[in-house]
């Protein structure tokens, strides 16, 4: 028997609906750009506005907001979890894990940029997608280069020490712990040398290169006379808390440019991780080309900067509009412990939902 026009369309209807609830939440999660465009219209004015006065006054403030960034979104995506300073859950959180404390930066400056934004739209735009947009801003600060943010983020609840010390890269890892790390957060080889080229802007503190420098010395990877000079710099006495810095970039330190794949072939590279862009074999193409290209390299970077932005993000109902970016929502944190404790790790609501669809 053939059905006829209306009812077949009907039936059509009801299987895409049932399909979609059963897609993996992260499916049907989409940014857009210009998602605040009718419920907070000036957001992202605000947040430029507090960047540039704050980057007026220190030009390390941009990269400090560019790696908080980074940072936020390799553990548990780009949920702001590294903006927490009380984990509701209890135990250490991000800001505190050996990656991050004491060199993560610009904390406030996204809280400046909150409270401007909570006066104008209260409750509407998430600390997640302001971290995205100072990025983005500083981006354009140092580099001239602009690019838009997708965006309708949602803040996260959880913050763990352990998360980072398991999920950030550091400035030893080899070329292969570079690619697999980033391929973990969906990001492909020739993004994680793009990304790389962030570090032609920043300082980074003497711990986390000298001593690694010695074998690259020893090896012949590093100028003698750079290596000298680094010597000069960081005291004897070099640990985890020495605050003594120096630039990534001998040569344009406050310039987002190429120059940073420029200097890595002439062994100039601060860091082992650096280095390694020109010693490994499918590094080093794409390492070469953003040195001859800067054009190239900027819009390379400003796409990696998007597509980075997209790891595991919370939209819709999923995690909460934070008032304050330090600290989750006062009704959050219970209802935070209650999820804890009735799903496993790794397993969500959502999760739990769609498998309930999938099995009823």
């Amino acid at each position: 028997m053939r059905m006829g026009s209306g009812m077949a369309g009907s039936v059509a209807a009801v299987v895409a609906a049932v399909c979609l609830l059963l897609l993996p939440a992260a499916s049907l999660a989409q940014l857009q750009v210009g998602f605040y465009n009718t419920s907070c219209p000036n957001a992202e004015a605000l947040v430029r506005q507090v960047v540039t006065a704050a980057f007026a006054n220190n030009s390390g403030v941009a990269p400090g907001l560019i790696r908080l960034h980074f940072h936020d979104c390799f553990v548990r995506g780009c949920d702001a979890s590294v903006l927490l300073s009380v984990n509701p859950g209890g135990g250490r959180t991000e800001r505190v894990a050996a990656p991050n404390f004491p060199s993560l930066r610009g904390f406030e400056v996204i809280d400046a940029a909150k409270a401007a934004v909570e006066q104008s739209c209260p409750r509407t735009v998430s600390c997640a997608d302001i971290l995205a947009f100072a990025a983005r801003d500083s981006v354009n600060l140092t580099g001239n280069a602009f690019y838009q943010v997708p965006s309708g983020r949602r803040d996260g609840n959880v913050s763990s020490e352990d998360e980072a010390l398991d999920n950030l890269l550091g400035p030893n890892s080899t070329a292969q712990v570079l690619i697999d790390g980033f391929l973990k957060k969906g990001l492909n080889t020739e993004d994680m040398v793009v990304l790389s080229g962030s570090h032609t802007i920043g300082r980074s503190h003497c711990d986390s290169f000298l001593f690694k420098n010695r074998e690259r010395l020893a090896n012949g990877a590093i100028s003698p006379a750079y290596q000298a000079l680094l010597e000069a710099l960081c005291p004897p006495t070099t640990g985890p808390t020495t605050l003594i810095r120096t630039d990534m970039d001998v040569s344009t330190p406050t310039v987002l440019d190429n120059n940073y794949y420029k200097l890595l072939p002439l062994n100039l590279g601060l860091h082992f991780s650096d280095d390694q862009l020109v010693r490994n074999a499918t590094l080093a193409p794409f390492a070469s080309a953003f040195a001859a290209n800067e054009t190239l390299w900027k819009e390379k970077f400003a796409a990696a900067m998007i597509k980075m932005g997209n790891i595991e993000v919370k939209t819709g109902t999923q995690g909460e509009i934070r008032l304050n970016c330090s600290i989750v929502n006062q009704a959050s944190s219970s209802a935070a412990w209650i999820e804890m404790l009735r799903f496993p790790a790794g397993i969500t609501s959502d999760d739990a939902a769609a498998e309930e669809v999938a099995t009823s």
